[in-house]
């Protein structure tokens, strides 16, 4: 366990008017993330209305044209009858030719059978090329099976208690026209899937963009005060009539403020990444955390990592994301707790895992799922981009994972840290 600090360092206070800035700075953000998200549900929305009506007026259309296809094929058993029971000396042989030619126009497979149940003349059923008498029947008898499955059989009347059948199946058109709604469906959710990938990527780049523009600004603004305040350092050193140890205290200061314009800097730029020994770094910097938050916050670090255990890390931004976590549940907290940081390598697994817990007010699941989204905070006070920002520097700069692994409303939450595991060479 580290040890306490004796003795708890003042706090700045911020400023009424930061305090203001910061609360609208996190109302934009969030009204920005919130109405993009508002702008996809809308288009999914949209689009599954869409597919939906075009399923039902689709279904609609195959219905009458079914429908007309079966009069179709009435109508040719109809003309079948007469001409089998009308006297020879009349002539339908013009009349059942635009009755089959309807049929053919309709590409409707028909097949008639007489009353010894013997498939005698067939309509629209293709045959290959030079195909035998007997493989022509059994491709007539394959196709009246199916078609027995289909739909039933149309009687045709011959006369003296004799009837036929006519067997029919759907037409080409027909049953394109019933699968087109789901191939329509297909194409409409790919549609709505890139255009979400298109409108992810935007949203992303744009947020690089701000982030990016935002740190290198900061970055930039604290470069003069830093170089004055230097200069004041050196100034209160050559004074004697000053105590040393101020001047000690405001370089300790300045110091933390370089890294801090370091870190800034580095977002938007690739990072350098090395071999670091985790539990070291991890283990230093919680012990130099430790002084710089409330004495009644209690920090544990429980080391399960082999000693040689190491990883690719950029140590500044690496700490930054342990500060941003443990700060925020410092605040969880309201400066009284515990905070355990278990460091552990799951077996068979080339990971290393960092489990960041602390004893504070938990959230709820609704607040889990925001809780890296620009602008969000649980604060009154804060600009809700530390999280955020958190995540970007594991997931984006070393291949990691950073989320909510447990948090229980009056129990306390549990960050994870998921980062690849190295071996130094020679251990």
């Amino acid at each position: 366990m580290i040890s306490e600090s004796p003795k708890e360092k003042p706090r700045f206070k911020l400023h009424p008017v930061a305090i203001l800035n910061s609360q609208r700075l996190r109302r934009s953000l969030m009204d920005t993330y919130d109405q993009k998200s508002f702008y996809k549900y809308g288009i999914g929305i949209i689009l599954l209305i869409l597919s939906i009506g075009s399923l039902f007026y689709t279904d609609k259309l195959v219905e009458e044209l079914e429908e007309r296809e079966e009069r179709e094929v009435q109508l040719y058993a109809e003309g079948l009858r007469y001409v089998v029971n009308s006297p020879l000396d009349e002539n339908f042989n013009v009349i059942y030719q635009v009755i089959e030619d309807a049929v053919n126009f309709y590409q409707i497979p028909a097949i008639y059978v007489d009353e010894n149940n013997i498939p005698n003349p067939n309509k629209n059923i293709k045959f290959p090329d030079k195909v035998s008498r007997q493989e022509r029947e059994r491709i007539i008898q394959e196709r009246l099976e199916e078609m027995k499955l289909e739909h039933p059989p149309i009687p045709v009347e011959l006369g003296k208690g004799r009837a036929g059948k006519i067997y029919y199946s759907n037409s080409f058109l027909l049953t394109q026209l019933r699968y087109y709604p789901f191939l329509q469906l297909s194409v409409m959710l790919l549609i709505g899937y890139l255009a979400y990938l298109a409108f992810s990527s935007a949203r992303k780049a744009e947020q690089n963009r701000v982030w990016v523009g935002l740190a290198k600004e900061t970055a930039h603004q604290l470069g003069t005060p830093l170089s004055s305040l230097m200069a004041w350092v050196e100034y209160f050193r050559s004074d004697p009539t000053i105590d040393p140890s101020i001047a000690e205290e405001i370089e300790k200061d300045v110091i933390r403020l370089e890294m801090i314009t370091t870190r800034f800097s580095n977002i938007g730029s690739i990072p350098t990444l090395r071999q670091e020994p985790i539990a070291m770094i991890v283990a230093n910097f919680i012990n130099y955390l430790e002084k710089r938050v409330s004495s009644k916050v209690k920090f544990e670090v429980h080391n399960q990592l082999a000693e040689e255990q190491t990883t690719l890390l950029n140590k500044n931004l690496f700490e930054w994301v342990i500060e941003n976590i443990c700060k925020n549940a410092v605040d969880a907290m309201s400066g009284v707790g515990q905070i355990h940081v278990t460091l552990q390598a799951p077996p068979r697994a080339k990971e290393i895992w960092i489990d960041i817990a602390d004893t504070g007010k938990g959230m709820t699941k609704a607040q889990a799922n925001k809780i890296f989204n620009p602008g969000f905070s649980t604060k009154k006070r804060g600009w809700g981009l530390g999280l955020t920002l958190a995540k970007r520097i594991i997931e984006n700069y070393h291949a990691g994972k950073l989320f909510v692994k447990s948090s229980e409303v009056g129990k306390g939450t549990t960050f994870r840290i998921t980062l690849n595991a190295d071996i130094l060479e020679g251990s």
